[in-house]
């Protein structure tokens, strides 16, 4: 039987409600995604019929997604700071509380600055690209261990700010030897490999390699405070993403290590998010 797009919605927002927390905006990209439609255009014609291979198609993505898998993974594209990014299985998918660590980062580079900023761990390009679309004067580097992860932040970048970063290849700040920079931003691995059933099921299908970082969660973070002061230049910057369990320790991390100006910020959801400090 031939089914309308009000209907189709209705029967998918329903089945999604058992394991999305918003249903109804995951049906609406999904079937966006198999008429190749936005989500107004959804409603513009709420009574045009779908044939029957779009429905297969849609069943096909709603399946998934009651699984469990990403409604990201399932359109192969994420919104961040109003930038659309290509995203795959092997990157993390950009979340709305790293927007924060871009905004704060906006906050200390000047406009016109030709600054050196790094970006550790890049991902999808999130974060680097972010800045560089903001900040034209500045000179960008982002790394990553994915070769697969780089090749995406790559094709990302040079669809919206193109030949505008330089990506390497490397752990941290292995293939950066002798490199300074004015500001070194980083989402890290910041989850516990001890409780991976306390963390948002999604997390499953996210590499774990972006992930996960020690018993305490905190490896990663670790070693990005105490081998940060070798690559910043005098009153540079470091800004790092972290659990909203950590902000504590990372501040007394950052005070062992020397720097100065240590501030914790919140996101959105009132928890603390981010950590700055200064390299005096």
């Amino acid at each position: 039987m031939t089914e309308t797009l009000k209907s189709t919605l209705a029967n998918a927002q329903k089945l999604l409600e058992a394991t999305s927390d918003s249903p109804q905006l995951d049906a609406e990209i999904l079937l966006g995604k198999v008429l190749q439609a936005n989500r107004a255009a959804l409603y513009a014609n709420p009574e045009q019929l779908i044939t029957d291979s779009q429905i297969d198609k849609f069943e096909q993505l709603l399946a998934q997604r009651f699984s469990g898998k990403p409604v990201a993974y399932l359109t192969g594209l994420r919104e961040f700071w109003s930038l659309e990014l290509k995203v795959t299985p092997d990157v993390l998918i950009p979340r709305p509380e790293t927007e924060l660590l871009v905004e704060l980062s906006l906050m200390h580079i000047p406009e016109s600055d030709d600054c050196k900023v790094l970006d550790l761990g890049c991902g999808s390009g999130a974060i680097a690209i972010a800045i560089a679309t903001e900040r034209p004067s500045c000179k960008l580097t982002a790394t990553d261990t994915s070769l697969t992860a780089l090749s995406i932040a790559r094709e990302n970048a040079d669809k919206l700010c193109p030949k505008r970063i330089q990506f390497i290849n490397g752990s941290w700040f292995a293939p950066l030897k002798g490199e300074l920079f004015n500001f070194i931003i980083s989402n890290p691995p910041y989850v516990s490999s001890q409780q991976p059933q306390l963390t948002d099921p999604e997390l499953e299908h996210e590499p774990p390699q972006a992930l996960y970082s020690g018993a305490d969660g905190l490896d990663d973070l670790r070693q990005l405070v105490t081998e940060a002061p070798d690559y910043l230049m005098n009153n540079g910057y470091l800004l790092l993403e972290h659990g909203f369990d950590q902000a504590d320790t990372m501040t007394e991390l950052l005070r062992q290590a020397g720097f100065v100006n240590i501030k914790t910020h919140h996101d959105l959801a009132g928890l603390p998010r981010v950590t700055e400090a200064q390299h005096p």
